[in-house]
Order: structure tokens, then C-alpha cells, then sequence
């Protein structure tokens, strides 16, 4: 088995995304969780430090930590660019690498640059400048409300950057539910960031600052600017031409990750299908292909925008399946129910007073929970207990057994389950 690597072993995220970001995010958030709690000192953020704990955190990018794990598995390193060549085939240089059984595409995808005259000659931010930056800009300008969007307009709001963010649509994270998007864009501008909703990006220039022109006329500067928009799968320039497969698209997969068309033989995982926009996603897949290829039957269980999500803010958005919307599109005789996540005696001690929702979407015919959704301080631990309530179909009879311990945020599943009518 081979690994082919164009950059740092363990990707993006632990080295320019998931990890750094949260390295950068876990202060304030300690920070806002100490003004909850009477008698807890606070005070202002030690820039410096943070930055230092976000480098250790990403192994100051030497990925050399990760080669043991790999050697004690047997997989061989080969590092540079691969790409396809034929079936079973894949040429790194000029090293010719033959696949006994089966290859797996897994090279990801990167951020997205719209086509706003003059951005790409502006040198904007993606996740990779925005997470390991060595500064803190004094003015940040943040283009997009998506996951990254918000996680970077908060982490740098709370190292001092003065922030401006804009979004073409009418509200953040707009695939989750609607309070938790009016629960983090309050928390925003409660930090101080300039949230601009349903407004455009005509122009970007830079003259040693940064100049942003607005769909209304207005002009905003700032020292960097952050793109944030979306993402564009890795597939082009990696051979798929030469399987008969169109570069630059996603690659597309069945139920075991195989690519039709070539089910004896490649899959892809991650990124790349479309279907895993998520870390934790793609290593389910990969998990998946992996037994697949040993022959075992395997069938994707969690999938693509119903997969356990969390947004790094403050308040944290632990989500998983459908928002009672996506629920009631699909043809599901969905019902919501929701109750304050800290409405409870646990809520004294964790996230007291912080702003937080706690929804179920139930599908009335089944008597399961199709979705959950749990905003507030520190809720991203809470949301396995929902993901296994989901994927496991468990009836809702069942849940009002599964009895929580007190005191603790957790019996806000048995309140929930109260205002359902059990």
C-alpha cells in the first residue's frame, strides 16, 4: 500500500484547518465561559501565547510525528505529486506505482475563489494563510458566512483584529437551523464584528491595504481579506482522463465507495466525492472503502449534509441529520420540539446564562428523531449522545429511558423528551 503526499502527512486539517482553527478559538471561548462563572478571574487574551499553543498544536507543520504511526502499519511513503495513469497505475514522478487490488483517490479539495475582479491579485486569506498566520491583522475583512467564515471571524475578533464580515445570503451557517444562525451572528456583533448580511462583493484591490468594494457603493479596508465561500474538490491534474473521468468535477461514488464504472478497482473517499465535506466524514469512508476492498459488504449509513457537524463558535453548534426544513422538504411528517440547552440545574455550572437552543426534529410516523440540533457554551461533547440517537433510529420510548445523570446539561435531553409529551 502506498500513500501519496503533495504536502504535509495528515492533511489539511491537522495542519491548516480543523486543528489550528480550534487552537485559535479554544482561549476565547474559555475566556467567555469565565465571565459566567462568579468568582473567576478574567482578562485580556495573551496574543503571543496563543499563537505559540496554536503552532504546537499543528507540530509547527513537521509532519515527521505522523510517519511511526504509518510505519507501524506498513504503509510506504512515497511523497510528491501522483496522479493516474491507466488502471491500477499511478506515476509519482517518474516512479511507476502498480495497485495489486485497488486505488483510492483521497486528495480533498481547497477554497474556493469567486470570480470578484481583482481578488486572486489581492493575495486573499483561505483557511491555510487565515489559521497559520504569524500576526494578528488590525482589520480583517471576512468574504462568506459559512462555517469558516464565522469560526475565523471569531477567533480573530478575540485576538484583536477588528473585523468586518459579509454574506451574499440572508443569515450565517444558513444550512443549520435558523437560531442557531441568529445565535452566532449576535454573538458576532456582541464581540464586535461588523456583520453585513444579503450584501455582495463587487471589486478588491490592494495597495498595501486592502481595498473592498460593496455591491451598495460602499468601500471597506482592511489588512488581509479571508475567503470563505465554499470549496472546490482536488480532482484536476491527478489523471482521472486517463480512467475516462472528467477532471476538476467531484468523483463520484456508490453506497461503498466505489467510482461506477470501475467498481473492481478505484475508489474515492473524502472531499473529493462530494458526499464527506467533513474530517471525521472522510475518515468514515475511508474506513468503509478500506473493508470494501477486503471484500467485506459495506453501505454508507451517514451521509453528506446529515452527518454530525459542529461549528466552533461561541455558542457552539453541535448538529446532526435534518433541520426540521430539510425534514419537512424530504416529505417527513417532521414535528420540533426545543427547549433552553442550559434550562436545567447543570446549566449553573456550564453555560450559565449563555444564550443556547436544544431542538429535536421527530418524525411523527416512525417515532424516532430525525434531527438535533444543540446551541450554547461548550455543547460539541453533547452531540454523540444525538448522532447515535439518529443513526440508531431509536424510538423515542426508548430514549425517555436512557435516564441523564444529575446534575448535568445532559437531562436536557429528558426535557426535551417532556415537551414532546412522554
Amino acid at each position: 500500500m502506498a500513500i501519496v503526499e503533495e504536502r504535509l502527512v495528515g492533511g489539511e486539517c491537522s495542519f491548516y484547518a480543523c486543528m489550528p482553527s480550534k487552537a485559535l478559538l479554544r482561549p476565547g471561548e474559555l475566556a467567555a465561559e469565565a465571565g459566567r462563572v462568579p468568582g473567576v478571574p478574567t482578562g485580556l487574551l495573551d496574543v503571543g501565547a496563543v499563537l505559540a499553543r496554536r503552532d504546537e498544536v499543528v507540530h509547527e507543520l513537521d509532519d515527521s510525528s505522523m510517519l511511526p504511526w504509518l510505519e507501524e502499519r506498513g504503509v510506504v511513503l512515497v511523497r510528491g505529486h501522483g496522479r493516474l495513469d491507466g488502471e491500477r497505475r499511478v506515476v509519482v514522478g517518474d516512479e511507476l506505482l502498480g495497485a495489486r487490488r485497488a486505488a483510492v483517490v483521497a486528495t480533498g479539495s481547497f477554497a474556493t475563489i469567486p470570480p470578484v475582479p481583482g481578488l486572486v491579485d489581492a493575495k486573499p486569506w483561505t483557511n491555510i494563510e487565515a489559521t497559520t498566520a504569524k500576526h494578528v491583522p488590525r482589520r480583517l475583512f471576512v468574504l462568506g458566512g459559512g462555517v469558516v467564515g464565522v469560526e475565523m471571524a471569531q477567533a480573530w475578533s478575540s485576538l484583536g483584529s477588528q473585523v468586518t464580515l459579509v454574506h451574499r445570503g440572508d443569515r450565517l451557517i444558513e444550512r443549520e437551523e435558523p437560531f442557531a444562525s441568529e445565535q452566532v451572528a449576535a454573538a458576532l456583533r456582541e464581540a464586535g464584528v461588523d456583520v453585513r448580511l444579503e450584501t455582495s462583493v463587487a471589486a478588491v484591490s490592494r495597495n498595501g491595504a486592502v481595498r473592498v468594494e460593496l455591491g451598495g457603493g460602499e468601500t471597506v479596508e482592511a489588512d488581509e481579506v479571508l475567503v470563505s465561500v465554499g470549496r472546490t474538490p482536488r480532482s484536476a491534474g491527478i489523471g482521472l482522463e486517463t480512467v475516462g473521468l472528467e477532471p476538476g468535477k467531484h468523483v463520484a461514488v456508490d453506497e461503498s465507495l466505489r467510482v461506477p464504472g470501475h467498481e473492481s478497482w478505484l475508489y474515492a473517499v473524502g472531499d473529493v466525492n462530494g458526499r464527506a465535506l467533513l474530517t471525521h466524514m472522510g475518515k468514515y469512508q475511508a474506513r468503509l472503502a478500506a473493508d470494501a476492498i477486503l471484500g467485506k459488504d459495506v453501505r454508507l449509513r451517514s451521509d453528506g449534509g446529515a452527518s454530525p457537524r459542529v461549528i466552533f463558535t461561541d455558542p457552539q453548534v453541535g448538529a446532526v441529520g435534518l433541520t426540521l426544513a430539510a425534514a419537512q422538504a424530504a416529505g417527513l411528517r417532521a414535528r420540533a420540539v426545543e427547549v433552553e440547552t442550559s434550562g436545567n440545574a447543570g446549566g449553573s455550572f456550564v453555560g450559565r446564562g449563555a444564550p443556547g437552543t436544544a431542538r429535536l426534529v421527530v418524525d411523527e410516523d416512525r417515532r424516532v428523531v430525525v434531527g438535533a440540533t444543540i446551541t450554547g457554551s461548550e455543547v460539541a461533547e453533547a452531540l454523540h449522545a444525538a448522532t447515535i440517537a439518529v443513526i440508531g433510529e431509536v424510538m423515542l420510548e426508548d430514549l425517555w429511558h436512557a435516564v441523564p445523570s444529575f446534575p448535568t446539561r445532559s437531562e436536557l435531553w429528558l426535557r426535551l423528551l417532556e415537551a414532546y409529551g412522554l
